[in-house]
C-alpha cells in the first residue's frame, strides 16, 4: 500500500511555516505524498467544515512543491464546479511542470449549496457539469490547439492554446460514494478516493471497482487517523482490513489542532502504517 498525509492547511494551525515543515517532515518519513482539501467560500451559518479558514489548495501544495523534492502532491478533493476548468487546467499543469510531475487530482462535484452561490456556479447540475470539466481539462492537457467542445462548460475551445501541457498524463481520483459518482469514477477517473468510510461501508464499492475497472485503477481512502488520539490497535485492524479488500492509497489526515501535536501525530502514525508500506 502507498501513504499520504494531510498538510495543515486549515484552521488555526494553518501557516506557511506549518506547511513547509509539515510537507518537508512527510518525505523524510516515508511518505509517499501530501495532501489538502478544499473550500472557496464558507457560509457564515455553516456546521461544517469545521473551521472557515482554508489555505487555497493549489497555491498551497506549489509552496510543499518547492520545500520538498520526492513526495507526490494531492488534492482530496478538489471541488471541480467552483473553477473555470481552462483556467484550473493551467494551474495544475503548471504545477505539474514546477513539481517534476507529482500531481495527483483527487476531484469532487461539492456539497456545500451556499459556496457554489458565492461563485456564481449553478449547484443543480453540478454533476453533468463535473463530467465535462473532466473532459475539458483532458483536451487542454493533451490538445494544440484544443478542438473538445464542452457541453455544459461555458466555453469556446476550437483553435485555442493553453499551453504550457504537462506532457503526462496527470491522474484524476474521483471522489464520491453516490451511484453518479461512482459511475464518474469508472468512466472517468483514474482512480476512486474516499473519504469518512468505515470498513463496512468501503468493502462493496471495493469490490464493484475492482471488478470494472482495469489493473491501474487506484482505489484509494481518506482517513482520520490519529496515533495520539486513536487506540492504536484499532488503527491496525483497519489498516489490516483496507489491505486485504484491495485499497491501495491512503491518505492520513490527523485531528490535532496545534502544530506540534499535528507532527507528532503524522510521525506516530507513521510508525504503525510503514508496516504496510510498499515502498
Amino acid at each position: 500500500m502507498h501513504f499520504g498525509v494531510h498538510l495543515p492547511q486549515v484552521g488555526r494551525k494553518a501557516s506557511a511555516d506549518a506547511i513547509r515543515t509539515a510537507a518537508q517532515q512527510a518525505e523524510a518519513l516515508g511518505y509517499d505524498s501530501v495532501w489538502v482539501n478544499d473550500h472557496l467560500a464558507v457560509p457564515a451559518d455553516a456546521p461544517y467544515p469545521p473551521s472557515p479558514s482554508f489555505f487555497e489548495p493549489v497555491v498551497t501544495l506549489t509552496w510543499a512543491a518547492a520545500a520538498t523534492a520526492r513526495v507526490g502532491l494531492g488534492t482530496s478533493v478538489l471541488v471541480l464546479p467552483l473553477r473555470h476548468p481552462v483556467h484550473l487546467a493551467k494551474e495544475i499543469a503548471t504545477l505539474d511542470l514546477l513539481s517534476s510531475g507529482r500531481v495527483t487530482m483527487g476531484v469532487g462535484v461539492g456539497w456545500l449549496k451556499g459556496e457554489f452561490a458565492a461563485v456564481g456556479q449553478q449547484f443543480a447540475g453540478r454533476g453533468a457539469w463535473s463530467d465535462d470539466a473532466i473532459a475539458t481539462l483532458r483536451a487542454c492537457w493533451s490538445q494544440d490547439p484544443v478542438q473538445h467542445k464542452p457541453t455544459k462548460v461555458r466555453s469556446e475551445l476550437a483553435g485555442i492554446r493553453t499551453l504550457p501541457q504537462p506532457g503526462r498524463h496527470i491522474p484524476i481520483w474521483v471522489g464520491g460514494t453516490s451511484e453518479p459518482a461512482l459511475r464518474r469514477a469508472e468512466t472517468l477517473g483514474d482512480g476512486w478516493h474516499g473519504t469518512a468510510l468505515d470498513v463496512e461501508r468501503t468493502r462493496p464499492i471495493v469490490t464493484r471497482l475492482k471488478a470494472s475497472t482495469d489493473a491501474d485503477f487506484v482505489v484509494s481512502m481518506r482517513r482520520s487517523w490519529d496515533a495520539l488520539a486513536d487506540d492504536q490497535d484499532d488503527i491496525r485492524r483497519e489498516l489490516a482490513a483496507f489491505a486485504d479488500m484491495g485499497v491501495d492509497y491512503i491518505t492520513i489526515e490527523p485531528r490535532q489542532r496545534h502544530l506540534d501535536d499535528w507532527l507528532r501525530a503524522v510521525e506516530a502514525t507513521w510508525s504503525i502504517v510503514s508496516d504496510w508500506h510498499s515502498g
